[in-house]
Order: structure tokens, then C-alpha cells, then sequence
């Protein structure tokens, strides 16, 4: 689990699905909503927020966002009259929404780890991607991949590069873009092996 704050009234949470699996938890178990999971999103919020110093109390919005084979990203946010109201009231109203998002994002210290992916799948005719540099690193999105393939790009990946914990919204909005849409085709055509 990886924590970080993001605003006086906001926090970050990423759990891999390895996390979810040490804590007696599916990816499936999460959609069902049950009240296993509430528990489950209770402790691991007050856990992370007595980590980060993030007081929870009043209306507290939840938002879970599944990255294809790489995990969860947790968004908590407390509602913004709260900050002012705490010392009114110890009660928790938890709001949980659950998406989806069909990419993988990886993150490399070395541009030659990912001219290296770019040409393992560029043989699997995977082309769609981009790439972007952040904070001393290079984030290469794939997308458009078929469900059939997501093992084999992620265990491609996985090879060359990390799970990203940074999400995608921020490496677009503070990033640096090398290229668009087309990463893989300009590296393999630009860079041999």
C-alpha cells in the first residue's frame, strides 16, 4: 500500500492486487460491494489516514479506480465544510464509487528499458502508447489492448519496468509528453535493439 496526500482535504491510496489478496480480498469482491468490503475500506482508510495525519470524520467521498492488472488507486475526500466543522461531530458517511480504467501505466528510470518494451510489443502488434517524462522518470501508457493480451503486456512490462503508483491524470497534467499515441511505432522506428 502506497499512500500520499494530495490536498488539505484529499488522499491517494494504491494498493496492488497482491495487496487485496494479503488482506483476504478479490478484485470480484469489490464490485460486489458487500459489507466485507465497507470493513475492509473502513480499516484500511483509518490506517492511512493515521499514517498521513488526514482526520476523518462527517462526509468522506471514496472513489476506486481498477487499473487492468495492476491494482487499485483509492481516492478519499472529505467533504469541504468538514474541514471547517471537525471538532461538531465523530460520525463517518463513506460514498463509494468504483471505475474502470482500460489502460497500463509503467513506470522506467531508463529510456533504454522502454525502447527495449517498445520492441517486445511491437511483435505482439501492440502500438498504441504514449510517452511521458516526469520527476527524473518515463511513464509509458499502453492502451487499446485486447483482453486476451493484457497478461502477456503486463508480463512484458513487468520485465522492463514498475507498476506506475502515480496516476495517469497527474503524469498528463505535469509530465512532459515525448510521444503521443504512437510511442511504440516512433522508438522501434528511431532506436534498434
Amino acid at each position: 500500500m502506497k499512500l500520499e496526500r494530495l490536498t488539505n482535504n484529499k488522499i491517494k491510496i494504491f494498493l496492488t492486487f497482491d495487496d487485496l489478496i494479503d488482506r483476504g480480498l478479490t478484485k470480484e469482491d469489490i464490485h460486489e460491494n458487500s459489507l466485507k468490503v465497507h470493513k475492509f475500506f473502513q480499516e484500511m482508510i483509518e490506517e492511512a489516514c493515521d499514517e498521513l495525519s488526514f482526520k476523518m470524520s462527517g462526509s468522506i467521498a471514496i472513489e476506486i479506480f481498477a487499473l487492468q492488472a495492476q491494482g487499485l488507486v483509492i481516492i478519499v475526500t472529505k467533504a469541504e465544510e468538514d474541514i471547517v466543522d471537525d471538532e461538531e461531530g465523530e460520525f463517518l458517511d463513506l460514498h463509494v464509487l468504483v471505475g474502470e480504467h482500460p489502460h497500463i501505466l509503467y513506470s522506467f528510470c531508463d529510456v533504454e528499458d522502454v525502447i527495449q518494451l517498445c520492441h517486445s510489443l511491437k511483435s505482439i502488434g501492440i502500438s498504441r502508447s504514449s510517452l511521458y517524462c516526469f520527476e527524473d522518470n518515463y511513464y509509458l501508457l499502453i492502451e487499446g489492448v485486447e483482453e486476451s493480451d493484457y497478461d502477456t503486456v503486463i508480463s512484458l512490462a513487468a520485465e522492463y519496468g514498475t507498476v506506475s503508483t502515480m496516476t495517469l491524470f497527474r503524469v498528463q497534467e505535469y509530465g512532459k509528453a515525448i510521444a503521443r499515441n504512437d510511442a511504440v511505432d516512433l522508438l522501434t522506428k528511431h532506436f534498434h535493439r
